[in-house]
Order: structure tokens, then C-alpha cells, then sequence
């Protein structure tokens, strides 16, 4: 099976370190990998990208995260996305950028990777991205954390979220967006996870790390 690891942190001005994490990917047996740069970009370069491909023999998408406060500033840097080639996720505390973002057709993701943005997510985001062919984005990251209050914290907000997610069947994926890559899994090992630890369906687990992240992937290009 094509699975995806949907969010990978990179310094895209180090392309020796990209190589690296591409290359364990490869050695995990991770077919599908979408990059994000660790500091804000606008665009990543074609030709950049072409050499990125070029290094490896899994498939690699790009994606560009905003990490907005205010609608204000939401406004401002939508403007910017109207032709973009990769996938656009948006982060936010603020409710009202969230469903601006979830009804935005520019938006391909409302991320609630954060753990304290995970704790804002509504019944009304989803429905939304569901309306819209859009997804909502939830991490496993903050599980891995060491403070284990902070980990118990996580765990809890992840699973209220998740079954919030199951419950009213939203668009969703799961990333790693893990930081270090001794962290890296291969998807099988995080689906085994979040259906033991989170109560998700295998099968439902399975779709959110190989047929919603190509959904996802195709919307982006779609609509650019």
C-alpha cells in the first residue's frame, strides 16, 4: 500500500539535511512524503523542487503552513495563495480564521496539529471542510513529548478531538510531523497507534495515512 507521511518539517536552505530525511523515509518504506519548510516560505522553487525529486525514488509533494492570529492577517496572506502549486495549511487559536479557512477554497487544511489549538477545534471547522472537500489535520507528535503531564494532556485532547473527527465523519489526516527523525515511524507502526491508543477503525486509520492524504494531494492541484 502507497502510504503517506503528510507532514515533514525540512530547512529548505539545507539540502543536506533534506537528503537525510528523505533517505530514512525511503529506508522505512514510506512511499509518499510531503515536505514543509521549517521557516515560512511563500514559494519553493521549481527548480529546487526538481532536485529534491530527482534525489529520491518516493514520491515528493511540498506543502506551505500559516500560522495566522488575527482574520486581518488572514486577509493580508490569502491574497498571496491565489494560483499556488502546493498544498496550503493554515494554523490558528482564532475560531473565526479557522472557518474562514475552512470555507476558503485556497485552504486545502485547517491544521489542529498544535496541542493547543487542537483544544479549539468545533463541530462547525469540520463541517465546513466537509462542505468544501477540504481536511482538518490532527499529529502524533505531541504524544512523543518527555514531560509526561504534558503527554497525558496531549493524549486526552488528541482522543476527545479524534472521536469528535469519527463522530461526525470528517475529512481528516494524521501526520508525524515529527521533529527529530529518531522519531520517525513507518505508518503501519502509527496506524497500529491510533487504532489501540485513539479508538479508531483500522480500516478508518488506514484511509487517513494513504487515501485522504492523496485526496488532499489531488485537491491541491485541482483547484491551483
Amino acid at each position: 500500500m502507497s502510504y503517506f507521511e503528510s507532514r515533514l518539517p525540512v530547512d529548505f536552505s539545507d539540502f543536506k539535511e533534506i537528503k537525510t530525511k528523505i533517505n530514512i523515509c525511503e529506508e522505512l518504506g514510506i512511499k509518499n512524503i510531503i515536505l514543509e519548510p521549517v521557516n515560512r516560505l511563500d514559494k519553493i522553487s521549481f527548480d529546487l523542487k526538481k532536485k529534491i525529486q530527482n534525489e529520491s525514488h518516493i514520491n515528493i509533494y511540498f506543502r506551505n503552513n500559516l500560522r495566522l492570529g488575527t482574520i486581518e492577517e488572514f486577509r493580508q496572506n490569502i491574497r498571496k495563495y491565489n494560483n499556488f502549486q502546493d498544498i496550503l495549511s493554515i494554523e490558528s487559536l482564532n475560531k473565526e480564521v479557522q472557518l474562514h479557512s475552512a470555507k476558503d477554497s485556497r485552504v486545502d487544511l485547517v491544521s489542529f496539529s498544535d496541542p493547543e489549538i487542537l483544544q479549539t477545534l468545533t463541530p462547525g471547522v469540520i463541517s465546513l471542510t466537509k462542505q468544501n472537500n477540504s481536511f482538518i489535520e490532527f499529529s502524533l507528535a505531541p504524544l512523543i513529548v518527555s514531560n509526561k503531564t504534558n503527554q497525558s494532556k496531549n493524549f486526552r485532547r488528541l482522543y476527545k478531538n479524534i472521536q469528535l473527527a469519527l463522530k461526525l465523519k470528517a475529512n481528516y489526516i494524521i501526520s508525524g510531523n515529527f521533529k527529530y527523525i529518531f522519531d520517525y515511524r513507518h505508518p503501519r507502526a502509527l496506524i497500529s497507534v491510533c487504532h489501540s491508543l485513539l479508538g479508531i477503525p483500522l480500516s478508518i486509520a488506514k484511509e487517513a495515512y494513504i487515501k485522504n492524504p492523496q485526496l488532499l494531494v489531488e485537491k491541491s492541484k485541482r483547484i491551483s
